[in-house]
């Protein structure tokens, strides 16, 4: 009896440890999800932040493109009047050139002609002319060659600017490929969230695979064969799956561009009948028909989209029953839009 009493009250006093166990434990799960309300919150605010200053960098960036536009415009046009100038010049120059031969023909046919008074006051009156006709033509190479100097200092100044124009562009450009950047390795950690979220929902079940970044069901797990219409066993499927994208929905930043794409396949048997004249037609019609349901369990349609492969993207080569059955499938992909 003393031995059957000492067991009871040793039963008795176990349930006290499990009561603390069980509380501490409750604890830590509270405090676990305090702190990821927090991280959640503070990871909004910075994603604010950095779509304001990727947006200020979209707007500089077309900016400084339009302003290099406007210089270069302006500088091909300085060109065109440079070379421009630079003919007139060459023709003044050979026009010049001509005066001094005339002039020098003139004083030539002066010392000739010494006893000719008059065709010797002649002579004198061209050579005053030619070099009067000299002296202007000497001006305006002057003017010419300023103006000519001006334009090259300012297709010197208009390439400066253009460099350094440039040169601010790359820079925006980098600091958008690191934006964007990081813009996809966010979609990336939300991607395996939802990937670790389906496969605690759905198990390891033999018709529900995952092949690279998506999961694949098998067409018979939700329609008749050759039909889009979804089998009421396929409701409670859909309806953990559409449950696992509203959560990620919800902590997924609003400005994030997701889309959870939804793409039908096929075998490689032809069908056609009146309401599916190609396997086309039948991989759409049953990708809208998971789009349309997911939609009706209150994830944005914004975000859905469906695809149709037809038989193009088998999984497994061959005409056997097995391939065929691989082959027929809806994949699910969270992906950027």
């Amino acid at each position: 009896m003393a031995s059957t009493a000492t067991r009871t009250r040793r039963t008795v006093n176990v349930w006290p440890g499990y009561v603390d166990a069980l509380a501490t434990l409750l604890l830590s799960v509270v405090f676990l999800l305090t702190v990821f309300v927090v991280g959640q919150f503070f990871l909004s605010q910075e994603l604010t932040g950095r779509d304001e200053t990727l947006a200020k960098l979209n707007r500089q960036i077309a900016d400084l493109t339009d302003l290099l536009a406007l210089e270069r415009t302006n500088r091909r046009n300085q060109e065109e009047e440079a070379r421009n100038l630079r003919t007139t010049l060459a023709g003044v120059e050979a026009e010049r050139d001509r005066a001094k031969v005339q002039a020098e023909a003139a004083t030539v046919s002066q010392g000739a002609a010494g006893t000719l008074d008059k065709q010797l006051e002649t002579e004198r009156g061209a050579t005053r002319r030619a070099q009067s006709q000299i002296d202007l033509l000497n001006e305006q190479i002057s003017a010419m060659r300023r103006q000519l100097a001006a334009l090259e200092d300012a297709l010197a100044a208009s390439e400066s600017r253009d460099k350094e124009s440039q040169a601010r562009i790359a820079e925006l450009g980098s600091r958008l490929n690191v934006a964007l950047a990081q813009k996809v390795q966010e979609l990336a950690r939300y991607r395996s969230d939802f990937f670790g979220r389906l496969r605690q929902i759905l198990g390891n079940r033999p018709d529900i695979r995952v092949v690279g970044d998506r999961f694949v069901l098998q067409s018979e797990v939700l329609f008749p064969a050759g039909s889009a219409t979804l089998k009421p066993e396929a409701g409670p499927e859909l309806d953990r799956i559409a449950s696992a994208v509203s959560d990620l929905a919800k902590q997924i930043p609003a400005d994030l561009p997701w889309v959870l794409r939804v793409d039908g396949h096929t075998d490689a048997r032809p069908i056609s009948t009146s309401q599916f004249p190609s396997n086309w037609s039948l991989s759409a019609a049953r990708a809208i028909a998971v789009v349309q349901f997911l939609a009706g369990k209150g994830i944005p349609p914004q975000h859905l989209l469906a695809g149709a492969f037809g038989e193009f993207q088998p999984l497994e080569a061959g005409a056997t029953e097995e391939a065929y059955a691989r082959n027929r499938r809806i994949e699910m992909k969270l992906t950027e839009r």
